[in-house]
């Protein structure tokens, strides 16, 4: 991974996850991390949920004062350039859909003219959720991200799930629809993720434990 990695994608498709996952095996491996909440516009799953367990770990947890209140409340509490020049990994968790990035574009110049050899920027995909089952669907908010928050993503993370519903059958019967979805962007496929007691082997595969779940599942 590079230094700083912002991970993007529509509501429900599983950049929390991600972006948690990451967080904890970089510190688990003796790295300093810290961790954005960049869900601006506070929706229902974010990264502040976890403060305990990035506690437990050693991840510095960065956040909107706001953040876990019942208050929508568009508030940036915490000096992000800044920690992009502190030592250790920064990993930014962006709110979801093109509202969620539009903060983003505050930091596009200095991300730009200071670190684009160290950033990387993933759009998290998820072929099995509403309203992104064709690449051309998929990609249209990843455009609108792109136009909103002045940067350009550098590669794509396929997360199609079915949840708890999720088998090997289901991450395989998704990889046609990630591959064309990442040919179309002219991106990188990172990495498909599986849940990490599916039996796998994939080129690029990311088994995660599953942090975020929906209420009936916890």
């Amino acid at each position: 991974m590079k230094k700083i990695t912002i991970i993007t994608g529509h509501y429900g498709s599983g950049k929390t996850n991600l972006a948690v996952n990451l967080a904890l095996r970089l510190a688990d491996a003796g790295e300093k991390v810290t961790i954005v909440d960049f869900d601006i516009v506070n929706p229902y799953f974010r990264t502040a949920d976890f403060a305990e367990l990035f506690q437990k770990h050693g991840v510095t947890l960065a956040a909107s004062m706001y953040a876990n209140t019942s208050l929508d409340i568009p508030a940036i509490s915490f000096d992000m350039e800044r920690m992009a020049y502190e030592p250790g990994y920064l990993i930014v968790d962006v709110g979801g859909d093109d509202a969620g990035a539009i903060g983003l574009g505050r930091y596009a110049e200095g991300f730009s003219a200071y670190v684009p050899e160290q950033l990387d920027m993933w759009y998290v995909i998820n072929r099995y959720r509403y309203l992104t089952e064709r690449p051309e669907e998929t990609l249209e908010l990843m455009y609108e991200i792109e136009a909103v928050s002045r940067m350009r993503h550098t590669g794509i993370v396929n997360n199609s799930n079915l949840g708890r519903e999720t088998t090997a059958d289901t991450i395989q019967q998704a990889l046609p629809y990630a591959e064309e979805t990442a040919a179309q962007a002219k991106l990188p496929l990172v990495y498909t993720t599986y849940r990490n007691d599916l039996e796998l082997s994939l080129p690029n595969g990311l088994p995660v434990d599953v942090f975020v779940k929906p209420v009936w599942e916890e």
